[in-house]
């Protein structure tokens, strides 16, 4: 566990035990390319919420805004919101928006400046076209091929084989339009958002990620052994941070 100088460390947040109690209701929200599923080796106890897009999620709205009030109303009343990825942005989002009055954010990158929209854009947009032309197989290999998930190779080849084989049932045209509805470059920017209603976990192999949660005001806590995605590579472990981050442990 560390915090960085804008941040407080998790064993010293006061108001959490007061906050979170017996009768909490935390909601979990998977990330792009997942299903509710991916909390199946994480022992926090919540509701599994499928994104839209996604098998169970609905269909997309026209933009963030949309799909993040459909999910809200999907929602209704929430204690906390707990992300991963695409997940944590949907959670911040709800936190920011009053939908929900605390959030634990697993990876999250809390918004880009207007600068780099365009660029961003172009990058899902690309990505989007392989979905649509090329199919699922060709983009999922193309996507996990991306160093940001090589540590993945980590985790238990059984695992890694029910994530993909899962995967392989989305439909890759609405994954596509995810990237063009949902992705960073359509998301505010709710960096001015983070303050103490959140919490952050990272994966301490994770050198981008958990950089960006470094730079945040809110607590942090690093996940020893696991890079961008905990849920896959040390779900014990991300369970425990969780734990804590609710007053738990």
């Amino acid at each position: 566990m560390e915090s960085s100088n804008r941040a407080r460390s998790l064993a010293v947040v006061k108001p959490a035990a007061a906050v979170y109690g017996p009768g909490v209701r935390c909601v979990l929200l998977h990330g792009f390319a997942g299903d509710p599923a991916v909390w199946d080796d994480v022992a926090i106890a919540g509701d599994r919420i499928a994104l839209p897009g996604h098998p169970g999620g609905g269909p997309l709205a026209a933009d963030w805004a949309g799909n993040l009030a459909a999910i809200a109303a999907r929602i209704g009343r929430c204690d906390v919101a707990i992300g991963y990825s695409l997940g944590a942005r949907v959670a911040l989002g709800l936190v920011a928006g009053g939908h929900a009055p605390r959030g634990i954010l697993i990876s999250v990158n809390p918004g880009i400046a207007d600068a780099e929209r365009a660029a961003r854009r172009a990058s899902d947009a690309a990505w989007a076209q392989l979905a649509r032309d090329r199919g699922i197989d060709a983009f999922l290999a193309a996507w996990e091929a991306q160093p940001l998930f090589a540590t993945q190779q980590r985790a238990p080849a059984e695992r890694r084989a029910a994530r993909r084989a899962r995967r392989r049932a989305l439909d890759p045209a609405q994954l596509a339009r995810g990237l063009e509805t949902m992705g960073l470059a359509e998301m505010p920017d709710y960096r001015g958002a983070i303050d103490d209603r959140f919490a952050l976990i990272a994966g301490a192999d994770d050198a981008r990620y958990a950089a960006i949660a470094r730079a945040l005001p809110a607590p942090l806590e690093l996940v020893a052994g696991s890079g961008h995605d905990p849920l896959l590579e040390q779900p014990a472990a991300l369970a425990a941070a969780i734990a804590r981050a609710l007053g738990a442990g």
